[in-house]
């Protein structure tokens, strides 16, 4: 089963509610070599089920020191991808490592994958 780290409005049990159908468990950690930022939401949906217009959003910085604390939850493949259908284009899903030596997925700014992709 897939580890998600959430830093953001995952963590909010109405999001949870709405997106998985139940309140997940899991466990702190922290993300290393992030930082967090924010993105304007514009989905409906998103903003209806968060009630923010404002999200978090992680930002690659490659220094150990930039530290992200959050929530490493233990999720079914099918929660993958409904993780994945409630966040925006802004995000993209990528592959890391939080400090208690999980590899988790995280959603990170996806303005970051296309700067990768142009160089």
């Amino acid at each position: 089963m897939p580890f998600l780290f959430s830093y953001g409005t995952l963590q909010q049990a109405n999001v949870q509610q709405t997106t998985f159908g139940r309140l997940l468990v899991g466990e702190k950690d922290i993300l290393p070599c992030y930082q967090v930022g924010e993105v304007l939401i514009q989905d409906e949906h998103v903003l209806h089920t968060s009630g923010k217009a404002y999200h978090p959003i992680l930002m690659y910085t490659g220094d150990a020191n930039d530290q992200v604390i959050g929530t490493v939850f233990e999720i079914s493949d099918k929660e993958l991808l409904q993780a994945d259908s409630y966040e925006v284009d802004a995000y993209v899903r990528r592959s890391a490592t939080v400090l208690s030596g999980k590899t988790v997925w995280i959603y990170a700014d996806a303005r970051e994958e296309m700067n990768e992709e142009k160089s």
